[in-house]
């Protein structure tokens, strides 16, 4: 799940992302806006989810995936779209355009 703030003073948005996996030990965001480098993500363990802040320019659509136990790709089943990559799958989008 993608939750955005938006700041006032700032040209940037503050985006949560959040994932659930029921096999899940360890998840990582693989994203354009990390070189496509997977960051981990934490587990809150009050919520029972993996999370990770970022801040990105506002205005702009970024390619996403999870990256589950390194081995198992998945996707925002909640993100602002989808498009097809090159690998025959399709990567999550996260929209930073203030509604």
């Amino acid at each position: 799940m993608l939750s955005k703030r938006f700041f006032k003073t700032k040209n940037e948005a503050e985006v949560t992302f959040e994932f659930q996996h029921p096999q899940a030990e360890q998840v990582q965001l693989v994203a354009e806006f990390t070189g496509w480098q997977p960051v981990a993500m934490k587990f809150n363990k009050k919520e029972q989810c993996f999370k990770l802040k970022q801040r990105l320019p506002n205005d702009q659509q970024f390619h996403f995936r999870y990256l589950v136990n390194g081995t198992i790709w998945d996707n925002d089943h909640h993100a602002d779209g989808y498009i097809a990559n090159s690998f025959g799958t399709e990567n999550s989008i996260v929209n930073t355009q203030r509604i």
